[in-house]
């Protein structure tokens, strides 16, 4: 019966990968800008979103975080359409919207009825070059910004540890900054960085949308090219590509560590450790044994850490490789309460260890791979998510690369999870970072 169900899984997969490459219908306009429309009958449902090729990775030195505060600042308005009129609008036809900066990207959706598609494309044209950047909201936005870098990070001592880690195993690649900022450049960007910003990267050429729904292909573009096809491209993301070459990230040759002291509960480990993007061939191990590692109460690092010699509260790995460059594989624990974390980082060794000297068993990888491979495919079942993927992987390269994904998935073996093992989780290719919790000032018998 377990056989069967996995045989009926794997088919299902398999089948739906087909048809996802199926649905995508891809258009260009003769200023760039690429159109991927995924049709989906299901409900009267549509998700718009248009992705910009503009991340944290992207800004120039002293500025980091302006694409984020970028992207707070296209809600704020156009001549046309005022402060926040823009999420009014869409919530006022049932819809709801929103926008995340990554590393990588950063990308603005609305999902609405699909009859109401039209307000997307005309709002979204609208803000592509006429955003106001109205001095005083853009010092406004600032604080919010600020405010949010102190909420999520400066008080929170493990999102400031990993924040710490990034930065000292990336040397030279702008991945080391953080998408939200440093404090100090948030604090210094004016309206003209954003305006700069914004005319260079916010272009037709430098852009793509995603459409998933209820939608006839032929209607929607010709309703795009009817607001988009008149905007013309910018050039300054060629021009000006001088100014923001990214350096490629040289080898590590030895272990850093980082101690961060700060107000904290109990401690704190981060490990990382340089390792390829997708589609590398080793991506697929890679996110394979993450998943064996620390995906479930069964996974390995939860079982040894906190079921069964109770040192953690919780642990995991983690690696994402849908990144435009290589980035880090990560391991994480906090201790409990009157725990050594140097047993904890230890105990983490250890399991590394046992993968270099002996394989997992089939059984255990064959587990790993049907958890991501129908997490992957079930997790398209709404049109946002739709959308999403295929926005993800034309940013990586080619929507296309969806269906190679999980071809490389299902060819992993034990063997292959061994090796890359082998290969990136070393000492002299790590960067580790510890929290040592510090006393609250003021708490019971301290002088104030």
């Amino acid at each position: 019966m377990f056989i069967a169900r996995l045989v009926f899984i794997g088919v299902c997969l398999f089948l739906f990968s087909d048809a996802q490459a199926s649905q995508v219908k891809e258009f260009r306009l003769k200023n760039g800008l690429k159109v991927l429309i995924v049709e989906d009958h299901k409900a009267p449902l549509a998700t718009f979103q248009i992705w910009y090729r503009v991340g944290s990775m992207d800004e120039p030195t002293g500025k980091t975080g302006i694409s984020h505060l970028l992207e707070h600042m296209m809600f704020k308005g156009t001549p046309k359409y005022g402060s926040k009129v823009f999420s009014n609008i869409i919530q006022k036809n049932g819809g709801g919207d929103n926008a995340h900066t990554s590393k990588d990207y950063t990308m603005y959706f609305q999902t609405l009825s699909s009859d109401r598609l039209h307000l997307s494309i005309k709002l979204e044209a609208d803000r592509m070059r006429n955003l106001l950047l109205d001095p005083k909201e853009v010092s406004s936005e600032k604080n919010v910004v600020m405010e949010e870098r102190r909420m999520r990070y400066e008080d929170s001592p493990q999102n400031l540890l990993y924040e710490e880690v990034i930065a000292a195993s990336m040397k030279t690649h702008s991945y080391r900054w953080p998408v939200i900022g440093w404090m100090s450049d948030i604090a210094s960007i004016e309206r003209k960085d954003l305006f700069e910003h914004y005319r260079r990267m916010y272009s037709p050429d430098n852009a793509f949308i995603v459409i998933a729904g209820d939608v006839d292909p032929e209607k929607i573009m010709s309703d795009i090219k009817k607001h988009f096809g008149r905007i013309k491209p910018s050039g300054l993301r060629k021009k000006t590509a001088k100014k923001n070459t990214v350096n490629a990230e040289p080898g590590q040759n030895g272990e850093r560590r980082i101690y961060l002291k700060k107000e904290a509960e109990l401690p704190y480990i981060v490990m990382a450790y340089h390792t390829p993007n997708f589609p590398d061939n080793d991506s697929y191990a890679l996110d394979v044994m993450a998943t064996v590692l620390s995906d479930g109460k069964s996974s390995r690092l939860y079982k040894s850490l906190v079921y069964e010699k109770k040192m953690a509260l919780n642990s995991g790995a983690d690696y994402n490789g849908f990144h435009r460059d290589p980035f880090i594989f990560t391991f994480a624990a906090t201790a409990a309460p009157g725990k050594d974390i140097g047993e904890i980082e230890e105990t983490i060794y250890d399991e590394i260890e046992k993968i270099k000297k002996e394989p997992p068993s089939d059984k255990e990888v064959r587990k790993a791979k049907n958890q991501i491979e129908s997490s992957f495919v079930f997790a398209q079942d709404a049109t946002y998510t739709k959308a999403y993927y295929a926005g993800m992987f034309e940013m990586l390269g080619d929507w296309r690369l969806m269906d190679r994904y999980l071809e490389g998935i299902r060819k992993v073996s034990p063997q292959d999870l061994q090796a890359v093992a082998g290969k990136y989780l070393n000492e002299l290719n790590r960067t580790t970072g510890i929290l040592v919790p510090q006393k609250k000032k003021g708490g019971p018998g301290e002088q104030q």
